[in-house]
């Protein structure tokens, strides 16, 4: 699922962005570089460039790799298939819940070091994770794995706009970035899948392990620590309280499809999460450096974007996953052939993310929204066509690019909407939730739709697993419409056109 490149938002510099067409965070005046400033890209920049970008696609790659895996994983582990989708939430939990508290961490230590400090945490983790002979090991393997992740992306994308200046170098530098995240989790999908049908899924782990070597000896000789000019202050019952909110929440999720939602093993679980995630509300209400400032969420802009932008990860991302089972437990492809399968939903995305821009400036961010969302619920509807032999493959391989593109044009609409409305100095705030609402919209959609597949699962043939995967697209699908929805009756596009 493409991602989308945010500002660090515990940069408390003077100078506070406004968005481009495409949501990309601008400092006013970008347009030009201030005197003195270089213009084109020395020796050193470029290898800056190189190594933070290798960094941050290592990561989006990191969010998918896994994906078309996870059935040989299950068998070589024994993970039951209810548990089975823990390999990657346990990963995309932990990047969620830390982001931004690690981001505070940034700017109190040095960007540079905890940047390193992550990178050092990820290489390990994945050693450990290659290694691994149970269940136990893998899973802290992926805890690792995602905490360094949510240190490495904030502090990464910080040496980024702080080592190049504002104007053309820096927003050339964001596009790359931007860019190379989109299409990191494709290519973790179709490189989880090489790796595992021509060596093991072990390699999957295995191949950041050079990488981060790679970036940890080059980076500390070619970029320069970097640190706000004043630093905020930790929230860290803020963070505390909405991680453990979340992981009870998934919790819940996971037991709800092995055990039924209307037992205590779900409801338990679940109502300890809601109210861990009211205690989080309660807390940034009173804090003084919160992690979502509550001033900023009651912005209607900000609220109903974050919103769209939610559904637009959680829907997109779990759809991997659901077809992932259907490709290799139902027509019984090879994971190669799964992983390949998802290029041509990564080419979607490509198509939809150059065409978004063009597309909002004629129609405007609400009708953006509101267009992709159709495109993306209709072409999920379509998948409900599936049968259960391999004739059906073109319906999955059109109804995914297209999907694709409607929900780029969504995931674009979601960056310029969420980051409308608000006053220069808040634009770091508002882009920083919204790259919390992308982390945690991809942490929910997998337990959530393996809930609703598990649950409606009866019995073991190939035609029941896809009865269960097919009701778990509906679901999907009817989730997109509520995107649509939420976008008709609560944004307006006047405001959204005056704030452009």
């Amino acid at each position: 699922m493409p991602t989308t490149d945010t500002s660090d938002t515990a940069d408390t510099t003077d100078t506070a962005g406004t968005t481009d067409t495409a949501g990309t965070a601008r400092a006013p005046g970008a347009g030009a570089a201030p005197p003195g400033a270089p213009r084109r890209l020395t020796p050193r920049l470029l290898l800056v460039l190189v190594l933070l970008l290798a960094a941050q696609f290592m990561l989006a790659v990191d969010f998918s790799i896994l994906n078309v895996a996870l059935p040989v994983i299950g068998e070589g582990l024994g993970f039951p298939l209810a548990h089975l989708q823990w390999v990657a939430t346990a990963f995309a939990l932990c990047a969620a819940g830390f982001t931004l508290l690690f981001g505070r961490l940034a700017d109190l230590f040095g960007r540079r070091r905890i940047f390193l400090g992550g990178l050092a945490v990820l290489g390990a983790a994945s050693l450990i994770g290659g290694l691994a002979q149970s269940p136990e090991v893998l899973i802290v393997a992926r805890v690792l794995q995602g905490l360094a992740t949510a240190a490495v992306t904030p502090a990464g994308l910080s040496l980024l706009t702080t080592s190049f200046p504002e104007g053309p170098l820096r927003e050339r530098a964001l596009g790359l970035n931007g860019a190379l995240m989109s299409a990191g989790f494709t290519t973790g999908a179709v490189l989880g899948g090489v790796l595992t049908d021509l060596f093991s899924w072990r390699w999957a782990f295995f191949v950041n392990v050079p990488v981060a070597v790679l970036v940890l000896v080059a980076a500390p000789i070619v970029i320069k620590e970097s640190r706000p000019a004043s630093r905020p202050r930790l929230d860290v019952p803020g963070a505390v309280s909405v991680t453990l909110g979340l992981l009870a929440v998934v919790f819940g999720l996971t037991q709800a499809g092995e055990h039924g939602w209307g037992t205590a093993e779900a409801l338990v679980p679940l109502a300890a999460g809601g109210l861990l995630l009211v205690v989080f509300h309660l807390v940034e209400l009173r804090s003084d450096a919160p992690l979502v400032p509550p001033a900023v969420l009651g912005r209607r802009t900000v609220a109903w974007g974050n919103v769209a932008g939610l559904i637009a990860f959680l829907t997109e991302t779990s759809l991997v996953f659901l077809l992932t089972l259907y490709l290799q437990n139902v027509l019984g492809f090879s994971p190669l052939a799964a992983g390949l399968s998802f290029g041509v939903l990564g080419a979607g995305t490509v198509v939809g993310g150059s065409i978004a821009p063009r597309i909002i400036g004629r129609i405007g961010a609400r009708s953006a929204l509101v267009t992709g969302g159709l495109v993306q619920a209709v072409f999920t509807v379509a998948l409900l066509g599936l049968g259960d032999d391999r004739s059906w493959m073109w319906l999955l391989l059109a109804a995914t690019f297209a999907g694709g593109v409607g929900n780029m044009l969504v995931i674009v609409g979601f960056m310029i909407t969420a980051t409308s409305g608000l006053p220069d100095h808040e634009q770091g705030l508002a882009t920083g939730l919204a790259t919390m609402t992308q982390q945690v919209g991809i942490t929910m959609g997998t337990p959530i739709m393996s809930a609703i597949a598990t649950s409606a699962i009866t019995g073991t043939s190939a035609s029941a697993v896809l009865g269960g995967l097919k009701a778990a697209i509906a679901v999907n699908a009817a989730l997109v419409l509520l995107g649509v929805l939420t976008s008709l009756l609560f944004l307006r596009e006047r405001a959204l056109r005056r704030r452009r």
